[in-house]
């Protein structure tokens, strides 16, 4: 068992807050409220409960610099959107991904280019095999 395994899922709100974090590496509340502003309503007070309760659940570390607090990610992106993908995969496709895949390519939301890079990196795992 692994450090991400320990850790409470994430609600779609702790998700946008921890990919801030993750943009920037280390950030206060602010910095993350005025990005998340840039992309929808939330109230400064809600973004500081939402990364208060990810400090308490162990996603978010948190330092005291002057007079504010620094948060940092505890865990690496790459490994939970990686964790977040299977567990969804797993709850809603019964673990089958290429029907995750049939699903996806099937909505019509996939641009061109994204469909150039699904490809490259399907080719690429191939070979690493």
């Amino acid at each position: 068992m692994n450090r991400l395994d320990e850790l409470p899922p994430l609600s779609d709100a702790q998700i946008d807050v921890m990919q801030e974090v993750w943009a920037r590496g280390e950030v206060t509340v602010t910095e993350v409220w005025q990005a998340l502003c840039e992309k929808r309503e939330v109230a400064r007070n809600t973004v500081l409960t939402v990364m208060d309760r990810l400090e308490k659940k162990g996603w978010l570390s948190k330092r005291a610099v002057a007079n504010a607090h620094l948060y940092k990610a505890t865990v690496n992106q790459k490994r939970t959107m990686g964790q977040v993908v299977r567990k969804f995969v797993d709850s809603t496709f019964d673990g089958a991904a290429d029907q995750m895949m049939v699903a996806l390519l099937e909505s019509g939301s996939v641009s061109s280019k994204e469909l150039d890079l699904i490809a490259k990196m399907i080719e690429a795992k191939k070979r690493s095999k």
